[in-house]
């Protein structure tokens, strides 16, 4: 179901008003945005909480201000355990996620056996509007599709969330296996 809103990401999130949640899946990801982060983890390198001028970037200036318009923003994780590298390389970094205002939980995977979740990640806003993340086997991005007017789909959306939600563990509660 095709949308006729506005595809484009910082677009969907600029026109929320109430809530975003993200739903995560996959036990690895290939976006080309974070080949040279992974690689540099890979190496050794992680972020220091004390010095937020070298890991603060837009996509935390567009958290930070949603946030700060009243919009609720919260993603959850389904994970494998034990988790796998890329995993950990996400857990390490989701530091920064919480300090521009994100609610992040952790999911074992084993936990949500008999959830009913969709087939695809997704982002929900403000429950009705959703956009698809798609992903190839190698976990390389396929692209989004935005969905507006399938409200069972939605509906799904948001019932999946809550319950992982519900059963997930706060970041700050959460240590990787």
């Amino acid at each position: 179901m095709p949308s006729n809103v506005p595809t484009a990401f910082t677009d969907l999130l600029a026109g929320c008003t109430r809530s975003a949640v993200h739903l995560e899946m996959r036990d690895s990801y290939a976006v080309d945005y974070e080949k040279g982060p992974f690689a540099d983890w890979r190496a050794g390198y992680r972020h220091d909480p004390d010095d937020r001028a070298s890991w603060w970037r837009p996509w935390l200036d567009l958290v930070q201000e949603t946030v700060n318009r009243g919009v609720v923003i919260r993603r959850a994780r389904i994970i494998s355990e034990p988790v796998s590298e890329y995993t950990g390389f996400l857990y390490d970094g989701t530091f920064t996620n919480v300090a521009a205002g994100e609610q992040v939980r952790w999911l074992p995977r084993r936990r949500c056996s008999e959830l009913a979740l969709p087939g695809n990640d997704f982002w929900l806003f403000d429950d009705q509007v959703i956009r698809w993340n798609h992903f190839a086997g190698d976990g390389s991005s396929l692209g989004g599709e935005v969905w507006d007017d399938a409200p069972d789909a939605a509906k799904l959306c948001a019932d999946a969330f809550e319950a992982v939600w519900t059963r997930a563990i706060p970041h700050s509660a959460y240590e990787i296996h």
